[in-house]
């Protein structure tokens, strides 16, 4: 079991149900997946920018992307539907904890000159959506390797009613949140 999974079993749970004075265990929020997601605009022109991508993607989460690819024809973008345009992965389970704990304790303090969070990137139903500006904080990637420098979007999904819970969740599991 990882250890941000220990600490929620352990510790956490029983802080929010006392905080938010829930009647049952099945109340307490907790994380349900999380989303990776890399858009790829320029796979447009040059289609292997699709397979670096996978491949860095792969060494991040530890599981396998999948290819998206475009709903509809966009002719000022020169996009036509079905052509790959990024790669995503959901990760739940031993994964997810483990890519979180990466995250928060190893990825975040390598961005330079960081200094939290927003805690202000909540969707209003308890998600978190994290944007990183680049691939190279994570330490599988080799810097030597990469091509290009891609961001990617990382989505938090809770089971928490509002923002305020979720907020709550992921400040005690350690999300490094800036005073706002």
């Amino acid at each position: 079991m990882s250890r941000l999974r220990e600490l929620y079993e352990g510790t956490v749970a029983k802080e929010l149900m006392n905080k938010f004075q829930y009647k049952s265990v099945m109340q307490v929020p907790r994380i349900e997946k999380v989303v990776i997601n890399m858009g790829l605009g320029e796979a447009t022109q040059n289609p292997k920018v699709i397979d670096s991508a996978l491949e860095d993607l792969t060494l991040i989460a530890g599981q396998k992307p999948v290819v998206t690819r475009a709903k509809k024809s966009i002719a000022q973008f020169r996009v036509r539907q079905g052509m790959p345009i990024g790669v995503k992965v959901t990760l739940r389970g031993e994964r997810m904890y483990h890519f979180l704990d990466k995250l928060m304790n190893v990825a975040l303090p390598r961005v330079r000159d960081f200094r939290g969070v927003s805690p202000r990137a909540f969707d209003g139903r308890g998600n978190y959506t994290l944007g990183l500006r680049e691939q190279l904080i994570f330490p599988e990637i080799d810097y030597d390797k990469v091509d290009k420098v891609r961001g990617m979007e990382v989505v938090v999904v809770t089971t928490a009613r509002s923002d305020e819970e979720a907020r709550a969740l992921l400040s005690a599991l350690g999300m490094p949140f800036r005073q706002a």
